[in-house]
């Protein structure tokens, strides 16, 4: 399911418009990508949480070259799936 179907299911679910239903998609994914950004987890009980992880820099390899390089830190987005979303999944 894509962006757009998801907006479409929105809209049939609630009845709301097409146009209606991307406002309210759109505000939840911009409201998780700000507390993301303040670092803040985003709990959805029921369904999972949202949170930031730092990755330590650390050393590879140019798959090419062999060259050694820096991979600098960064952070990382993630979502941990809950309870009642891995038994639905998994047919509970």
């Amino acid at each position: 399911m894509n962006k757009s179907e998801l907006i479409d299911a929105i809209a049939k679910k609630t009845e709301m418009t097409k146009a209606a239903s991307q406002c309210a998609l759109e505000a939840v994914i911009e409201c998780i990508t700000k507390a993301l950004k303040k670092g803040d987890e985003v709990r959805l009980v029921g369904f999972g949480t949202f949170s930031v992880a730092k990755r330590a820099a650390t050393t590879g390899r140019n798959p090419r070259t062999g060259e050694e390089i820096k991979i600098p830190a960064s952070k990382q987005a993630k979502f941990k799936a809950g309870k009642e979303l891995k038994d639905t999944v998994n047919g509970k």
